[in-house]
């Protein structure tokens, strides 16, 4: 009976607890300068900088300060990786 109670105890708290863990340091360490994201205290701001464990946001147009990674909640919108220009030659490739 009480390793039924640990088993149910295990699949209802402590396995999503890691799950959600994981997924936050897989967010924390994709950041890239221009996602827009909003730390644990609700501030958003726009990447600027990654360093190894701190993201500098700038909050206002001139106006950066630095986060450690863990401080950020979640991202908002991701920046948009550039488009690869298209040559001619890589438009005769396709025909």
């Amino acid at each position: 009976m009480i390793a039924l109670l640990f088993g149910v105890m295990y699949f209802m708290m402590i396995r999503p607890q890691q799950k959600r863990r994981r997924e936050a340091e897989s967010m924390q360490s994709n950041l890239g300068p221009g996602d827009e994201v909003v730390t644990i205290g609700g501030l958003y701001g726009t990447v600027t900088g990654v360093e190894d464990d701190t993201v500098l946001l700038e909050v206002a147009p001139g106006v950066q300060t630095r986060y450690a990674r863990p401080a950020i909640a979640r991202v908002v919108t991701r920046a948009e990786l550039p488009s690869e220009p298209v040559t001619e030659d890589a438009e005769t490739a396709k025909d």
